[in-house]
């Protein structure tokens, strides 16, 4: 069962955003009803009440849940896990009942959950990465092949044929203390052929057994079907296995910090690459919605153990401005980087070659 924060939380999510992430084009607060034949954009989205309404087919206003419970056909907890795993939320059905790090600044709140390291280490002894990981690493986020090896990236592909790539979480040590799974054909929305293509075969490292398989999975459409396209993937954006923990992100570089040495805080883990990829070394959160008070904690402590000096580029959005201002109240010499207009995240920065190097190609094959 749900706890009643978890379920607040989602409910605080951004109303416009969960909108567009369902597949609605929102403009100037307004969409086009997808609850009826709507030509002229009568769902109106209220940020101050972060609700909507149509006042066509809707007798009052509905919030996000709700906004995806009709949107998707699905029931309360199904949307409640779709939600979740759109903002990397972790709920509390979906872990073991300890959920609370200590607040070390080893980085290790995995002591009172039920994942187990041990099954999973193996599978970034050796990082294998499949067709569809390349692409999304080399060619789309032109990511530099140092940074995929230092974060022990690798990929595999399910019995379906959808694509993931596994993200490993290490504490400062090194130690293994969660998993992402991404699901790398989630914006794909067309299909020639009807189905998934996949030109690559899973890495035996990679597969993971029934028993192992992330306890959000469910049958949770990523997308809704339109008329003439036909959906690839019924498959969340993100996996985590059971019991894992996503705390800060990249904590190992830590250890690799001089007194004075300049820290980037970024969101998420395609913020982060970048950062790195860009020469910088940087550490992220793993969204703007959910930063726990062990992981403030655990930044509070890096500051005061290595004297390392904080910059961010916060996303521009409400979200990752809030996130700046929730860090700034803890980290007082937290530095404000403005990106430039037009770019909504460090990512979009780094693509546009302003902060990227010459080291971002793909590694050949040996």
């Amino acid at each position: 069962m749900m706890e009643k924060y978890e379920i607040q939380k989602l409910r605080e999510l951004p109303i416009e955003k969960v909108a567009k992430e369902l597949g609605m084009k929102v403009e100037h607060h307004k969409a086009l009803c997808p609850f009826h034949d709507d030509h002229h954009a009568s769902l109106t989205f209220s940020k101050t009440k972060n609700s909507c309404r149509c006042y066509v087919c809707m007798r009052s206003s509905i919030g996000t849940i709700d906004l995806a419970m009709r949107y998707l056909g699905k029931d309360f907890p199904a949307a409640c896990r779709w939600l979740a795993g759109e903002h990397q939320i972790q709920l509390e059905e979906d872990s073991s009942s300890g959920s609370s790090s200590d607040g070390s600044s080893s980085g290790d709140n995995s002591g009172k959950s039920s994942f187990d390291a041990s099954r999973y280490a193996r599978f970034f002894e050796h990082p294998w990465l499949n067709g569809a990981a390349r692409r999304f690493l080399f060619e789309e986020r032109k990511i530099d092949w140092r940074v995929v090896n230092w974060c022990r990236l690798t990929s595999w592909t399910d019995k379906k044929g959808i694509n993931w790539l596994q993200i490993p979480y290490f504490n400062t040590e090194g130690r293994l203390i969660g998993i992402q799974n991404r699901n790398l054909d989630y914006t794909k929305k067309k299909s020639s052929s009807g189905g998934c293509s996949s030109d690559e075969k899973a890495s035996s490292a990679g597969n993971l057994s029934s028993e192992e398989k992330c306890s959000s999975e469910g049958n949770v459409p990523s997308e809704e079907k339109r008329p003439g396209e036909e959906k690839e993937q019924d498959a969340p954006r993100f996996r985590f296995p059971y019991g894992a923990r996503c705390s800060i992100y990249n904590l190992p570089v830590v250890k690799r910090l001089k007194p004075g040495e300049r820290l980037f805080i970024t969101e998420g883990c395609s913020d982060c690459w970048a950062m790195l990829s860009a020469g910088h070394k940087a550490i992220a959160i793993p969204s703007a919605t959910l930063l726990k008070p062990e992981d403030k904690q655990l930044l509070v402590d890096i500051g005061r153990q290595y004297q390392v000096e904080f910059h961010m580029f916060p996303d521009q959005d409400v979200p990752g401005e809030s996130l700046f201002m929730q860090l700034r109240e803890m980290l007082p010499q937290l530095v404000h980087h403005q990106l430039p207009p037009g770019c909504k995240d460090f990512s979009e920065y780094y693509l546009l070659g302003a902060a990227a190097t010459s080291g971002s190609k793909e590694p050949i094959n040996k």
